[in-house]
């Protein structure tokens, strides 16, 4: 099966600033495939040269087939990182717009914008000017008007981005059922635990360049298993473990990484020593924070364990370089 989506030696420079550096990936058909990376590090860049908005200077690439974004626009959903709504217009009226810039009949945009609105919990907001949105019910409109003319390819920058943790939920959701009904969805973010609960595979860019690429069981496989502890006490007293490798301490919740020879018994026994309530303590594969920490030397986000037990219609905005 051809791939949704490829890039071959993709680099976009801007100036003497190289924000992408030859950036190759394969992404398949139907899968949820998170592009990973801090603010800045090129994903929105990549997204850019994906749509057709600026061009590599370097390299190839195909969407759905095509060399050019542009010739299968119409199979594509597209929300940007600068996201907004006409205020005045109601919900159906914006939906039904975007239906109709993607060639949609104006009766079927009018009625599918419709059924989307019920089909989403928005259908006491139907005929609400999009000024009375609050910002989670705003940003779920504007990824409506990515699927009201039923793409095939979904790419959503950074589509957490302000949301409170129901609209997360929310959103998480939506991403979810495009993969159920057979779409390939492509988000960014620099938010690791919304990559780890959603994606399929991964692409982690840092400073322009691809450093990590695969299946999310292949990427955290290849990390150090360490252990999850949820605790009560005097955090501070886990710095001084010895056999300790590395702590990301969140206040409840400690991921903790080993130095090779440690046995996790003699840390179990010291914790219980230390007079430390032990909560939890199990053994788990690395979170992508702490994969991204070691790749790259860097925190992605303030640290937040979060290890799993197994394996705008418009366009505009400066580039991340």
């Amino acid at each position: 099966m051809e791939p949704a989506l490829t890039l071959d030696g993709v680099t976009k420079r801007f100036g003497s600033v190289t924000a992408v550096d030859s950036v190759s990936l394969n992404i398949p058909k139907g899968s949820i495939y998170g592009f990973l990376g801090q603010n800045g590090a090129g994903k929105t860049t990549t997204i850019r040269m994906i749509m057709s908005i600026i061009y590599p200077d370097e390299g190839s690439l195909r969407v759905l087939g095509s060399p050019n974004a542009e010739a299968v626009k119409d199979r594509l959903g597209y929300l940007p990182e600068e996201k907004g709504l006409y205020k005045k217009m109601t919900c159906s009226e914006i939906l039904t717009y975007f239906g109709r810039l993607k060639g949609m009949p104006r009766g079927r945009a009018k009625q599918r914008a419709r059924e989307l609105l019920e089909q989403y919990g928005l259908g006491e907001w139907v005929d609400q000017k999009c000024e009375t949105l609050s910002k989670g019910m705003g940003q779920k409109v504007q990824v409506l008007g990515t699927l009201i003319h039923d793409p095939e390819l979904v790419i959503l920058d950074e589509p957490f981005s302000g949301l409170d943790p129901v609209n997360v939920e929310v959103m998480r959701d939506l991403i979810l059922t495009m993969k159920r009904q057979g779409r390939t969805v492509i988000f960014s973010t620099h938010m690791m635990t919304q990559a780890e609960q959603l994606s399929d595979s991964i692409f982690l860019i840092h400073k322009g360049v691809k450093v990590l690429d695969g299946t999310l069981a292949a990427v955290k496989a290849s990390g150090d298993h360490g252990i999850l502890l949820d605790y009560d006490g005097d955090g501070t007293l886990l710095r001084h473990l010895p056999g300790v490798d590395r702590i990301n301490d969140s206040g409840k919740q400690a991921e903790i990484y080993l130095e090779p020879e440690t046995d996790p018994q003699d840390i179990l026994k010291r914790l219980v020593e230390l007079n430390l309530v032990v909560r939890r303590f199990d053994l788990r594969e690395p979170s992508l924070h702490e994969i991204f920490v070691r790749t790259v030397g860097e925190p992605i986000e303030p640290a937040a364990p979060a290890m799993v037990g197994t394996a705008q219609q418009a366009m505009g905005g400066q580039a991340d370089a």
